[in-house]
């Protein structure tokens, strides 16, 4: 059985921030909540607070400004979100994929890549239409190109967990990879 408070404390004492990476559905402010709650952690949803900062949906962001300015802004986001010491953070699914982002990330935080079924993540994505990269002709070939093009980022994270499981047992590994991570076992 994890200690979840032992956890807690060595993520805490480390300033070790824990930063939920992947591509688009497949769970990092599901995930990150549920996490951040069992280990009584802040769980900032780096999206979300772009979205309050700049007053505007992501949609609307990359409609007005485009990827790369709203990137840029997302690098920003996740910056001063690691100098938060140790919150669960939700990134975007393309943050991982930017140089500056990725390495800030791997410098200062314990990434997790959370991977999925390209089925499940597509069911999932198709729930809501509020995704700017997904607004094609076909949806599903755009996140599987999407996907293939960023695993090769998304492996770079420290920690990789199927997403595609029962929550309970994705938050058991996590716990457990985590962990590892801290030499706690």
């Amino acid at each position: 059985m994890i200690d979840t408070k032992l956890l807690s404390k060595q993520l805490i004492r480390n300033a070790a921030p824990v930063v939920l990476v992947g591509i688009m559905g497949c769970g990092k402010t599901h995930i990150g909540r549920m996490l951040a709650k069992a280990l009584d952690l802040p769980f900032i949803d780096c999206d979300k607070e772009i979205e309050i900062e700049q007053g505007a949906t992501i949609s609307d962001i990359f409609a007005t400004s485009g990827e790369d300015a709203f990137r840029r802004m997302e690098y920003e986001m996740i910056e001063k979100t690691l100098a938060k010491g140790a919150p669960v953070i939700s990134t975007g699914g393309g943050a991982f994929v930017y140089e500056d982002t990725r390495q800030a990330i791997l410098d200062k935080g314990l990434s997790i890549w959370l991977d999925a079924d390209i089925e499940i993540l597509y069911e999932r994505v198709s729930r809501n239409n509020k995704r700017p990269l997904l607004q094609t002709d076909n949806p599903k070939q755009t996140l599987i190109d999407l996907l293939e093009k960023r695993k090769p980022y998304y492996a770079q994270a420290q920690i990789h967990i199927r997403s595609d499981q029962v929550d309970s047992k994705v938050l058991e590994d996590i716990n457990k990879a985590l962990y590892g991570a801290l030499n706690l076992d």
